[in-house]
């Protein structure tokens, strides 16, 4: 099966258990799509979990130059801590949240492992649409695949990416399963139907992208 044939199988599954779904070729295609969405959507307020994936696209960049909504950044690395906390729990209420995801099963499930869980959270409950941005390296098989990809390549390499945080995956390259403070693995989220029916629109790129 080559590349497209597999991000299409893929889609197809998704939308079977009710996610609205794209499949794209490039970052400039998947930035295209998001912005015809909130253009439609018309949100006030605009927030977003991060994702190297979704940043590829340059959304975000470009949702800081309109004035016709708020856009919630949690990451702002000039703030306290607690304020990007604290904006970050504001995210839940947002009328739109874009990110990323971890995994994605050939089955159309969707798969994460967070530190804090804003993320997730928002993506489970809370903004009235949600867009996730992925490329066709996160792709699995199975349940089990998603895990295992977690384990061994989405978590240990973002680990990398914080090189203050001391955890034992930091040096081995594979998650141990710790109890480190730093720990990054600490909620795990599986969505498995969208609910209500295209809340939730899956971005496919026919590229490797992100961890």
């Amino acid at each position: 099966m080559t590349n497209a044939e597999k991000l299409h199988a893929c889609a197809e599954a998704l939308r079977r258990h009710h996610f609205e779904t794209a499949v794209v070729a490039t970052p400039q295609e998947a930035f295209a799509k998001i912005r015809a969405v909130v253009e439609t959507e018309a949100p006030k307020l605009v927030s977003f979990g991060d994702s190297m994936s979704m940043r590829e696209t340059g959304i975000i960049e470009w949702l800081r130059t309109n004035g016709d909504w708020t856009l919630l950044d949690g990451f702002d690395a000039s703030m306290p801590r607690p304020e990007r906390l604290e904006i970050r729990r504001q995210a839940l209420m947002s009328d739109l949240f874009i990110t990323g995801v971890n995994a994605i099963t050939a089955e159309g499930t969707l798969h994460w492992l967070d530190m804090v869980g804003n993320r997730i959270a928002p993506v489970a409950f809370g903004p009235r649409k949600v867009v996730l941005v992925a490329g066709r390296n996160k792709i699995v098989a199975s349940r089990d695949e998603a895990e295992e990809r977690i384990r061994r390549i989405a978590a240990p390499q973002n680990i990398a990416r914080h090189p203050g945080f001391r955890t034992p995956c930091a040096k081995t390259g594979v998650c141990m399963d710790c109890n480190a403070p730093d720990r990054i693995c600490n909620t795990r989220m599986e969505m498995l139907r969208c609910h209500p029916a295209g809340r939730i629109l899956v971005v496919l790129i026919d590229q490797d992208l992100g961890l």
